[in-house]
């Protein structure tokens, strides 16, 4: 009865997917076929829509829209350029230095703003007309770009550490947002020695050394931007409010910040602003809602302990165990967004990885770091097709430079999954996690 629940669950899934179904309405479908197996359709129905409903029921899922909302103010609020600048200063002298800046731009401006692909198109945009002009590959550039943006996804706040703690049981988001930090460092910091080696073997040009008056000016004028994140982190930290409140405060330091320190938003754009950033949550949250009903039809059928003993049947060995499921969830990630992966990976893999003795914040992190390698992949990674976009090249063009880059981030993928005090040792510190 499992293997038949799990060929209809899966092929139900991707029969829809390969016709064009919307992926929240696949998840839900295939969720009801699955149930059907077992109860009438009238009570199927039923228990898929009451599983939704509950699954959204949640006080930390607010948190969502906030950081949604406050990521959408950043991204209209003149962010972009300001962390650019202020990147300059850090990364400037080295070999190949737009190519550098642009990774430490990503890095500060994805974990503001929350999304990869803002990132990619915000930096990206800004900086691959000043890498043309100074003569670097426009291939090189973008491969730069797609590959260092999603690093914001990792280094908080970050609505994928949200999404986990709700799926796999209330996972302490703090000590999920200080975990990611190294990690998240790490990954820009690989892609940065890759950069450094073409750059260097290219003779790309390095910046003039700016003056202590230019440092001066573009870091202070960068500082009211990442104080978000000291504000964040440090009030969760000092126990000063929850993930969520930190969410509501970050919307009103981003509104005071865009349009009152920066000016960068009027009065009358606020209202499109707010629309956007409801649209983004409604997909958000109907993903969630789905995926929750998903989750329940797994466990109701005993999907993930037929796949655990399937796993553990091949190798009762944690290394090689790890190893299938990051080769799994880098495959997935190729075809799947991060989100809707999260979600219905989660409840499969977490069971086996915890009777391993592997800690729930660890795993969130490798699964946030491995799905973080797909949406910079083909063939339906967003921020790979935005930044060819937004740099001006056929992504056929980008593959063979992107390559290295792919590379240094699966080797920087297996550091984190088998060195756990990466992501564990700021929780411990801090948190006393």
């Amino acid at each position: 009865m499992e293997w038949t629940t799990i060929i209809t669950l899966a092929g139900s899934f991707f029969l829809l997917l390969a016709i064009g179904v919307p992926i929240s309405f696949a998840i839900g479908v295939s969720s009801l076929l699955t149930v059907m197996l077992s109860i009438p359709f009238d009570a199927a129905i039923s228990v898929i829509s009451q599983k939704m409903a509950s699954g959204l029921d949640s006080f930390s899922l607010l948190a969502i829209p906030f950081f949604i909302l406050a990521g959408n103010i950043m991204n209209r609020g003149g962010i972009a350029i300001r962390l650019i600048e202020f990147a300059k200063v850090l990364g400037g002298r080295l070999p190949g230095s737009l190519a550098h800046v642009n990774v430490l731009a990503n890095m500060m401006f994805g974990s503001i703003s929350g999304s990869a692909v803002a990132a990619a198109a915000a930096v990206g945009g800004t900086m691959a007309p000043l890498q043309k002009k100074e003569g670097y590959d426009p291939a090189f550039s973008a491969a730069v770009n797609i590959t260092s943006s999603p690093t914001g996804l990792l280094i908080p706040p970050s609505n994928t550490f949200i999404v986990y703690s709700l799926i796999s049981g209330g996972t302490s988001i703090g000590a999920l947002f200080l975990a990611g930090y190294l990690p998240g460092i790490l990954m820009g910091l690989g892609i940065m020695v890759i950069a450094y080696v073409i750059a260097k073997k290219n003779k790309y040009p390095v910046s003039p050394k700016p003056s202590l008056k230019e440092v001066t000016y573009k870091t202070l004028d960068a500082l009211p931007s990442l104080g978000l994140v000291v504000v964040i982190i440090g009030g969760i930290i000092g126990g000063i409010f929850t993930a969520t409140e930190a969410s509501a405060i970050a919307v009103v330091y981003t509104l005071i910040l865009s349009m009152l320190i920066y000016k960068e938003i009027s009065l009358k754009e606020l209202p499109k602003v707010i629309l956007d950033a409801m649209v983004t949550t409604s997909i958000v949250l109907l993903l969630i809602g789905a995926s929750m009903g998903m989750s329940w039809a797994m466990t109701n059928a005993d999907i993930p302990y037929t796949i655990s003993d399937a796993l553990l049947t091949v190798s009762e060995n944690p290394i090689v165990i790890l190893l299938i499921i990051n080769v799994i969830l880098l495959i997935v990630g190729t075809f799947m967004d991060m989100t809707p992966a999260l979600l219905i990976f989660t409840p499969i893999f977490l069971p086996i990885v915890t009777e391993l003795g592997m800690d729930p914040v660890h795993f969130g992190i490798l699964m946030a770091f491995n799905l973080s390698i797909g949406i910079c992949t083909p063939p339906v990674g967003s921020t790979l097709f935005v930044g060819c976009s937004v740099a001006g090249v056929k992504i056929d063009k980008v593959i063979k430079p992107i390559l290295p880059f792919y590379a240094v981030l699966i080797v920087t993928l297996l550091i984190v999954t088998f060195v756990p005090e990466l992501s564990l040792w700021l929780p411990k510190i801090l948190l006393g996690y």
